[in-house]
């Protein structure tokens, strides 16, 4: 239709325009942030899975930070433990030589000395067995407490149990702080041949022990805290390697699902540019289309 009111031809040029330029807005946009979904508006489904895979990733870094707390206390103590280990070969020792009868007087006193230096030290390794104002090295003094280690996503624990010092020396008031001194006086020793011979074997007479322990009951226990300790820095170890490896792979699911493909998205913005330079040409056309119409009137 000849008219200068309704032009249809630049009406359908516009529309196409217009389409070419909105879908150029996608592009660019996806190019811009290097996301196929950027938000709820591009995909609403992806974009809330998207979120939810975020916040496990970001639970799962802190889970991995909190371990590293844990750790960090488990190697502490596992530190102090190693020297309580090392003391107590040197304590079998002293107290071999305190066995025999014929240690007498002087020499007997200093034995015991050294018998009681060698157990004060013990109690200042376990007392230094802090690590940020915790341990897991229980006393009258230093209340230790289990610790329950959040080590993954869903908030589930991992429990690390606390162990009693009086059971890892032989002072049975060991009252040690976290400053690694004795509250109360030094642990001091008087060990009788018997008392020695006694800690030493079977203790097939329990009186001949007094208040004193055998060797090899304080040895066990620490052994065994040793051993505990050193399952959980290896399970903590293994829990954070693999949250690492869970998050890399999650973080591979989330590119799969929201990453736009780039190279694809620069080939397309190529060919909309083109379009969208034919489309201002058509249009720009469809406009002069009306102008022919002043020929009639010349």
């Amino acid at each position: 239709m000849n008219s200068i009111n309704t032009n249809s031809g630049a009406l359908v040029a516009l529309q196409a325009l217009n389409r070419t330029n909105d879908e150029m807005a996608v592009t660019q946009k996806r190019v811009s942030t290097g996301l196929r979904v950027a938000d709820a508006k591009d995909d609403g489904a992806a974009y809330a899975v998207a979120q939810q895979v975020r916040a496990d990733m970001s639970a799962l870094t802190s889970a991995n930070e909190q371990l590293g707390g844990s750790k960090g206390i488990l190697d502490t103590t596992l530190a102090g433990l190693k020297k309580v280990s090392d003391s107590m070969t040197e304590i079998k020792g002293v107290l071999e030589k305190l066995g025999d009868s014929r240690v007498t007087g002087d020499e007997r006193d200093g034995y015991n000395q050294q018998f009681s230096a060698l157990v004060n030290k013990v109690n200042r390794f376990l007392g230094d067995a802090t690590y940020n104002g915790s341990t897991l090295i229980t006393t009258d003094d230093l209340a230790g407490t289990d610790i329950t280690a959040v080590r993954n996503e869903r908030g589930d624990g991992y429990t690390i149990t606390a162990v009693d010092a009086a059971d890892l020396t032989f002072d049975d008031a060991v009252n040690v702080t976290e400053a690694g001194t004795t509250a109360d006086a030094d642990y001091t020793a008087a060990l009788t041949a018997e008392e020695a011979r006694a800690m030493l074997g079977s203790a097939d007479d329990a009186a001949s022990l007094g208040t004193n322990k055998l060797f090899s009951t304080v040895q066990t226990a620490v052994n065994n805290a040793m051993n505990q300790f050193g399952s959980d820095s290896k399970y903590v170890d293994a829990q954070v390697s693999y949250n690492k490896e869970k998050l890399d792979a999650l973080e591979g699911g989330l590119g799969a699902l929201i990453d736009a493909d780039l190279a694809k998205e620069s080939a397309r913005l190529q060919s909309l540019q083109i379009r969208q330079q034919l489309g201002t040409q058509s249009l720009s056309m469809a406009n002069q289309a009306p102008q022919a119409l002043l020929s009639l009137f010349g």
